[in-house]
């Protein structure tokens, strides 16, 4: 009795040492983190390995060009269209973004945070009663966002940063993408209410804006406007897109998008919609890094990964 005693207690005050420091190096956001789903870490994997998705081993094999498969717009609101655009490389579909086309005068976007890592999917959808949510841009160690981020006013972020590629500004005049290559983003945010800085600007007048090529393998995200002015919002099902290669996929794509901006990706790739007996939800799961022949992907034990940042749409206030 007296061997299980100690031994419970060394584990206990383990326990303690583990909490104290997760607490230290990320407050409560690392210890929701720990309880939620056991911590995220990397491991060594070869190209071929089962523990990628299917779509990732093809694209590491051989990095085959995607194009569009079929896909047809349906309108489940007036001014909210969903679509699911299959990618297809060597002559099958290999992944699916799935889409929302929102017309912006119709609806309400915001941002939101929760920095204490409490937030899946499914509770934001639930918290905001929101029609559709979607990862936001990125985040700090600590669930704080790690770029300019305004939300219902409250600047929130680093007030000190140079911000070079786009941003998502939701104002009572316009919604939508500003490059920050031509205006900085306090000029940006400037009169709105919702509003964050992400990285990279995928396309910008019909080109793309990804000069770098990567094998960075994740779930995407992305917001974009088209030509119309109406906000298209897309998730990948799979992680078979490095971003260069996302880039000039949307620049093929039927989307008719005059600019589109990069959000986080891997597991907090996620999006939800509910609107007029509608739904769908997609959760992110993959992210790889990938540098010459080492590839490290991204696991964790247990449960599901939080959202600390999102975009989500709303119903317009009356």
């Amino acid at each position: 009795m007296k061997i299980l005693a100690w031994s419970v207690g060394v584990l206990c005050l383990m326990a303690v040492v583990v909490a104290g420091a997760v607490w230290e190096y990320a407050g409560l956001y690392g210890l929701d983190v720990l309880v939620r789903h056991g911590g995220t870490y990397w491991i060594p994997v070869r190209a071929d390995s089962r523990l990628l998705s299917p779509a990732m081993r093809r694209a590491l094999r051989s990095s085959p060009p995607a194009s569009p498969g079929l896909m047809q717009w349906r309108s489940i609101a007036q001014g909210f269209d969903v679509a699911d655009l299959p990618v297809v490389a060597e002559g099958s579909a290999v992944d699916h973004v799935l889409l929302a086309r929102i017309e912006p005068d119709r609806f309400r976007f915001v941002v939101r945070n929760s920095s204490a890592g409490d937030k899946g999917l499914d509770q934001w959808m639930t918290q905001l009663n929101a029609i559709l949510v979607v990862n936001g841009s990125y985040f700090a160690q600590d669930g704080n966002p790690d770029t300019p981020f305004l939300s219902d006013g409250l600047l929130l972020g680093p007030k000190d940063y140079d911000a070079k590629a786009g941003a998502f500004v939701a104002a009572p005049t316009f919604t939508g993408i500003r490059n920050l290559a031509e205006q900085s983003w306090q000029m940006a945010f400037r009169n709105a209410h919702d509003a964050m800085v992400s990285y990279p600007l995928l396309l910008d007048g019909g080109a793309s804006h990804v000069r770098k090529e990567s094998r960075w393998l994740a779930n995407r995200s992305f917001v974009g406007q088209d030509q119309a002015g109406r906000i298209v919002i897309g998730t990948t099902t799979d992680a078979f897109f490095s971003l260069d290669r996302l880039a000039r996929f949307l620049l093929d794509a039927p989307l008719d998008l005059a600019l589109a901006l990069n959000l986080d990706g891997g597991p907090v790739a996620c999006q939800g919609i509910s609107l007029n007996g509608y739904g769908r939800k997609t959760y992110g799961r993959w992210e790889a890094q990938v540098e010459g022949d080492r590839v490290s992907l991204l696991v964790w034990p247990f449960g599901t990964v939080a959202m600390p940042v999102v975009l989500a749409v709303l119903p317009n206030q009356s």
